[in-house]
This record gives C-alpha cells, structure tokens and sequence, in this order.
C-alpha cells in the first residue's frame, strides 16, 4: 500500500518593512536657526528695549553692591582666559595625539576658536547698547556676549567631539554644571548682565550646530525630517529667552531681580547645554570613525 506524503507548501515571505531613517542634519540645521534666532531676541529683548537695559541695570548695581555675599564668585576672578584657552588647546591636540584623530582635533579647534572670534567681532563691530544715561555708574558700553561664558561653552563643546563620542552626552552634561557656574558668577560679579551670559551660550550653540550639520551633510544621512525634533530644535531656544525675560522684569524687588538674574543665568546656561546635547550626540566628526561605519554597513 502506497503512503502518499504532500510536502508541505512553502509560504511566501512578507516583505520586511522598510523605516526611513531620521535626517540629523535637518535636525542640525533646524537647531543652529533656533540658536540664531534666539540669540538675536535675546538682544532686541534685554538690549534694544529701555524695560530690558533698565532691569538689567538694576541687577549690576545689586551685583556692585554685593560684596561677599558672592563670595563663592569669586575664584572667576582667578582665570586668565587667555592661559586657560590656550591650555584647553594643548589639551585638545594631545587627546587626538593619544588617539591617534588628528582630523578630530583640527575639528574640536575649529570649533573651540570658530564662536569666540564671531562673539568678539559681534561684540565689538557689530552690536552696540543704547546709553541709558545711568546715574549709578553702571557701564554702558556692550557687553553681549559674554567673552567669559563663551569661553566657558566653547570649551565644554571642544571637549565633547574630541573624547570619544560614547561619552560625549556625559561630558556635555557634566560640563554644562561648569558653565552654568560660570553664567551665574559672572552675573554675581556685575561683570556681565543675565543677557549677555545667555547670549554666549546661544551663540556657542548656533555656531556647533551650524558646523555639525556641514560634517554631517558630508556623509550618508536619513532622508527623513522629524517633525518634533525639527521644531523643537527651532522653538525651544526663543521659548527660553522670552521666559526669562518674563520672569526678570516681573521680579518686584531689586534685591529679587539680583537672585533672579542669577539663578536664570545658570538655569538658561544648563538648558543650552541639554537642548545642544540631543542634536549632537549622533554626529560622527571622526572621518576614520564615519569611514569604519561605512564599511560595516556594507
């Protein structure tokens, strides 16, 4: 008796479903405009207006009245930016040195001295702020933005694309606490007033992205734009310059303004910091690292 089998019929397999990856660049470049575009209401807001320079004002006198209770401002006073930058630069050609990214460092410099020389050269060609006529003494010659913060961020930024990229959200956080310090003291020590310490890291931010999403264009990227991404990287930055201005010239005291103006230049400081993380943490600056990813693609 003949066993008669039927094999079993093959069945057809689904096609695998295809997800267009996320563009970083267009996130890059919608973060370097939200930056932009911040930092100039940044000075139509506290600069341009007689409500922002008279707030504003008031919290130098505060800080030149302070004395030590700002004690804890007071080793800012110790940096010599100068040697300080220029350490930072050693550091950063010895970190590629040692990990043998030479184009890195080349990149991290760049981006170390790219927003310092745009923030002097604003600082001092560029924008001005309309003399007030202060009876107080405070200085009425431009300030926006702070050398100091800017410094301060451009550092951390350097620091960040030259380790390694694993690590880079954790030093970008870390060292955002850095520059929030650094907001805040400077304010403290009526060297700076709130606008220009947010100024600088907005400008810091513009600059880093802009340059990220050159890097990134120059290698394979998503073709598709995230729509909360591309519009929180637009927004978010104008949304914190226009609270801050809120919640300064709504503070009832002149001694109020003082600590508000402190603690925004640290809050601002620290939110630059994380708003700038997200956007650059998928960059690969490292052209021997992009290549290597090539070829595990392939």
């Amino acid at each position: 008796m003949a066993v008669i089998t039927s094999e079993p019929r093959p069945v057809p397999a689904r096609p695998a479903l295809v997800t267009r990856a996320s563009s970083r660049t267009a996130v890059l470049a919608a973060s370097a405009a939200g930056f932009a575009l911040a930092f100039v209401a940044a000075y139509l807001l506290f600069v341009r207006t007689e409500a922002g320079r008279g707030v504003e004002n008031g919290v130098v006198r505060s800080a030149q009245s302070a004395g030590h209770v700002v004690g804890w401002a007071a080793p800012l006073r110790e940096v010599d930016l100068v040697a300080l930058l220029g350490g930072v630069a050693v550091l950063l050609v010895v970190i590629s040195l040692v990990r043998r990214r030479f184009a890195l460092g080349v990149t991290a410099l760049l981006l170390l001295t790219a927003p310092l020389v745009v923030a002097q050269l604003l600082k001092l060609y560029v924008l001005d702020r309309p003399s007030t006529g202060d009876r107080f003494g405070v200085a009425s010659h431009n300030s926006f933005p702070s050398g100091h913060v800017s410094a301060a961020m451009a550092v951390l930024v350097a620091l960040a694309i030259v380790l390694p990229r694993r690590f880079r959200p954790q030093v970008l956080v870390a060292g955002g606490i850095g520059v929030a310090w650094v907001s805040a003291a400077a304010v403290a020590l009526g060297w700076h007033r709130l606008s220009d310490t947010v100024g600088g890291c907005l400008l810091v931010a513009a600059v880093t992205c802009a340059g990220a999403a050159v890097v990134s264009a120059r290698r394979p990227d998503g073709d598709r734009v995230p729509t909360l991404p591309v519009l929180g990287g637009l927004l978010a930055p104008s949304a914190l310059v226009l609270t801050g201005f809120a919640v300064l010239a709504t503070a009832t005291s002149a001694a109020a303004q003082f600590v508000a103006a402190m603690v925004l230049a640290a809050l601002s400081a620290m939110t630059v910091v994380l708003l700038l993380t997200g956007p650059l943490r998928r960059v690969t600056f490292d052209p021997a690292e992009g290549r290597v990813r090539r070829l595990r693609r392939r």
